[in-house]
């Protein structure tokens, strides 16, 4: 997987996947047309974690939570395999309300180690089922860059980390609605 390219030590993980009755193509396709801002349950956690403030500066929510909206936010695109698997990439400290993303170039994202932050990768990947239909998986690792920031990422991901699993598994049932409706 590209992902292992770019995280392949962490301290964190969490996987995720869902059967689309629906081909590579047309899965990938889904993926990249989501929009965060169609479920009501998304909206309403990244409201309660603040993330408005990530992708709108401001308190409320924006009409759609694409994954353009998201890289705008401080997300870099780390890798693409077209129609296979798409690398997300933030550093921050994720442990604060505001995130404390620190906006990096993907070209920096391998390499960045100051002390005090978290790096997280986020994929999707996109493989044929044998008989037909294909299998959407998503992953996020997440390397903190010194004991002080993991002792507090541990305290954050033990308060978010089911609601973070919630998101995730509530992206891919969108995901998988989008791609069996086309």
């Amino acid at each position: 997987m590209l992902i292992d390219d770019f995280l392949p030590v962490y301290d964190a993980v969490e996987h995720h996947q869902i059967d689309v009755d629906a081909p590579v193509d047309r899965a990938y396709r889904a993926v990249k047309e989501l929009d965060l801002a169609r479920s009501p349950i998304v909206l309403a956690l990244l409201f309660a974690r603040g993330l408005p403030h990530l992708f709108t500066g401001a308190v409320k929510p924006k009409r759609h939570l694409r994954l353009d909206d998201i890289v705008e936010s401080g997300f870099v695109v780390l890798g693409e395999e077209p129609d296979r698997e798409l690398v997300l990439g933030i550093v921050g400290k994720f442990w604060q309300l505001s995130s404390g993303v620190h906006r990096i170039e993907p070209d920096e994202f391998r390499g960045f180690d100051t002390p005090g932050f978290a790096k997280a990768a986020w994929n999707f990947v996109v493989t044929a089922r044998p008989g037909g239909g294909s299998r959407i998986e998503t992953e996020t690792r997440v390397v903190c860059t010194d004991d002080d920031a993991r002792r507090q990422f541990s305290r954050y991901w033990w308060l978010i980390g089911r609601f973070s699993a919630l998101i995730r598994r509530v992206m891919l049932g969108d995901i998988k609605r989008s791609a069996e409706s086309r």
